[in-house]
């Protein structure tokens, strides 16, 4: 299940059956000839998002930054997992569309670097920021990702990449991955190029499920920005969204854009491959400025899954999520952001204040109040 003993394939995406429908051969072979289950982790996690702050407290030279250090006492979780997966709440326009945050977000190259070397697989690219930059930030933003050997679901730079389905063969259980936002802040999608960015439209989701059963996948998941910000339950509209994607069938469905964590919960399949699914209606903030109440929490959630290889049927082992928080101030390092764990021993590279302790400790068991006892 670690990912360091595992062969991957260059991306490359390969036309199936119609000019449409691509599968994305960044294959893990399974090499297994005794056993006959076929296990895998896959871990998802929430908004990863880059204030001004954050820039700032990064910079390590003129055009440098160190994003990296943010994770270090988070990435040994990425390390258990087989396939990494997370929400990019900015774009990566280039210095000379100028670094900025909220309200309108780019963010310096290195940033996807950081996400790249920590062990992240995939970056959903549709939010309510996709647009930031406009087309010109869409396009270089997919750029630097290919660059840095990261698939990217959510936008794109043409219709036929639209179009295409990105099926991930993780160890002989192939996934396709969906994503869609509610909107784009307000910012027009260019006439003509609605292809930029996937809004959520049930008419395309359901094709897209289609499409991606129609090349043999074992699974569909959806990752959604939606919901209404800092509400720590789901909204009538992300239930909605939610029931359809389940009629459409979806298997596992994770959501981003609240800020906050909302409920993780099992639902009964409709014409899918699993008899039961997971939906996750948000992830929180897993790295962000945010430091009031539930903002400065989030989850990873991990997802391990069964495939028989004889019968090819497939189930939600377990599921168990390894609650965060971002500390923000001084450390070994300098001033920073630090993603830490309930675990974490941090006394040797920070000395957190009695006001800090007592928020680390409330933003656990807050956590603990929406997802319960799946607490790693």
């Amino acid at each position: 299940m670690i990912k360091k003993n595992l062969l991957v394939i260059p991306f490359l995406l390969i036309s199936i059956f119609t000019s449409y429908n691509f599968v994305d051969n960044r294959v893990v072979s399974y090499e297994s000839k005794v056993d006959s289950t076929i296990v895998i982790r896959i871990s998802a996690v929430g908004d990863l998002m880059c204030h001004s702050v954050q820039i700032r407290n990064a910079q390590v030279g003129v055009d440098t930054f160190d994003f990296k250090k943010a994770y270090r006492k988070v990435e040994k979780y990425f390390n258990e997992s087989d396939f990494l997966i997370g929400n990019l709440e900015t774009v990566l326009a280039g210095k000379e569309k100028k670094f900025t945050g909220y309200p309108l977000f780019n963010s310096p190259d290195d940033f996807a670097v950081a996400l790249k070397q920590v062990g992240f697989d995939l970056l959903v690219t549709s939010n309510n920021h996709s647009l930031d930059r406009g087309e010109f930030g869409v396009h270089r933003t997919i750029d630097q990702l290919i660059a840095n050997d990261l698939i990217y679901i959510g936008t794109h730079k043409s219709r036929s990449d639209r179009d295409s389905i990105r099926i991930v063969n993780i160890n002989g259980i192939r996934i396709a991955f969906l994503a869609y936002t509610f909107g784009t802040n307000g910012i027009p999608i260019p006439k003509g190029k609605d292809f930029l960015v996937n809004l959520i439209d049930k008419k395309k989701i359901e094709r897209d499920i289609k499409s991606a059963r129609n090349v043999g996948t074992d699974l569909v998941l959806i990752y959604y920005h939606f919901g209404d910000e800092y509400k720590r339950e789901p909204s009538s509209y992300q239930k909605n969204i939610v029931q359809f994607s389940i009629d459409s069938g979806a298997d596992i469905i994770i959501g981003s854009h609240p800020h906050v964590i909302q409920p993780i919960k099992y639902f009964k399949t409709k014409n899918a491959k699993l008899d039961s699914g997971l939906v996750a209606f948000s992830l929180g903030n897993f790295i962000s400025n945010q430091q009031w109440r539930y903002s400065d929490a989030g989850i990873i959630l991990n997802i391990d899954l069964e495939k028989n290889i004889f019968t090819n049927d497939i189930r939600i082992k377990n599921f168990h999520i390894t609650p965060t928080w971002v500390f923000r101030g001084k450390t070994d390092k300098g001033v920073e952001h630090l993603i830490l764990s309930e675990s974490t021993d941090y006394k040797n590279i920070l000395k957190l204040t009695t006001e800090e302790k007592r928020r680390k400790i409330e933003a656990f068991e807050d956590t603990r109040e929406v997802v319960g006892r799946k607490i790693d």
